[in-house]
């Protein structure tokens, strides 16, 4: 007699490769949906700004085709674009350089360009100019330049910051000086209010030399932390005003520098003539005696 066939073991478990299977296709559909909805925002600031840049008055692009637009008639159209130029720059120190008048003269026409240019900043208080020891400064108050706690300029503030370098003389020492209220920070990026100063004034600064023609050797930035506020850190008023940039326009430079002093004369020691004035000769007389 031949073997009796078993009937075949129906496996009730098989569900489980295709529900595994299942749940590694939704894992990695949910993980492409995660990495395409994260962005640098970072780089899609820098993207922006070069793209404003570009076509800015400063731009290396044309704001108009290249190929001018044509009529129904078939002629063409000249479509030169209408360009908006910023404010240019008076020329500062036209003077000898020699005196105070000069100096007050400048303070007075930088002054003026910028409560111009920056009438409406001014008013609401992001920007304020006034006359301290060392010159005329111009202060940026955080809220119109810098977002909290970080040294980006901001996006809207460009055109502003525009017209206050354009402003600027080229032939004066400009110190620019960061601030910053009493509160401390510490991020991954400041580890301090002395790097947070530094790295906006070094921000206005290297917007000052890339957008007009500064001697590098006239320019310098500092950041001073809390330590030199203008207002009360117990307020959340003043701790505003001491967020700040202040840009500094120190004393006209325009004058000759003075004339080097000339070199003391080297002194020759003379062996002979030191040991006739220190010790004076004996002279003897050497004719003869005569004998009583």
């Amino acid at each position: 007699m031949g073997k009796k066939k078993h009937a075949e073991h129906v496996n009730h478990e098989r569900w489980l490769v295709s529900y595994a299977d299942f749940i590694t296709l939704l894992f990695a559909f949910f993980v492409v949906l995660f990495a395409s909805s994260q962005s640098d925002k970072k780089k899609e600031k820098q993207m922006a700004a070069a793209i404003k840049a570009a076509f800015s008055d400063t731009r290396i692009f044309d704001m108009h085709s290249a190929t001018p637009a044509l009529t129904d008639g078939g002629a063409s159209v000249d479509t030169k674009p209408i360009e908006m130029p910023l404010p240019t720059a008076p020329e500062f120190g036209s003077g000898n350089g020699n005196g105070n008048g000069d100096g007050q003269d400048v303070a007075a026409q930088v002054r003026k360009a910028i409560e111009r240019a920056a009438a409406k900043q001014i008013s609401a208080g992001a920007i304020s100019i006034h006359q301290a020891a060392d010159g005329l400064t111009i202060s940026l108050q955080e809220g119109g330049f810098f977002p909290s706690g970080s040294a980006e300029l901001r996006m809207d503030s460009q055109g502003m910051l525009d017209h206050i370098i354009a402003a600027l003389p080229t032939n004066m020492k400009i110190r620019v000086e960061g601030h910053s209220d009493n509160r401390p920070i510490h991020t991954a990026q400041f580890a301090s209010n002395w790097e947070l100063s530094s790295a906006r004034a070094s921000a206005i600064a290297r917007e000052m030399l890339t957008r007009a023609k500064f001697d590098p050797a006239m320019v310098s930035a500092a950041g001073y932390a809390e330590y030199h506020p203008v207002a009360s850190n117990e307020t959340e008023a003043g701790r505003a005003q001491n967020r700040r940039v202040d840009i500094v326009v120190l004393q006209l430079t325009s004058a000759p520098p003075p004339p080097p002093m000339a070199p003391a004369p080297r002194r020759v020691h003379n062996e002979a003539s030191t040991a006739s004035t220190s010790k004076p000769d004996i002279v003897r007389d050497e004719s003869p005696r005569s004998t009583p």
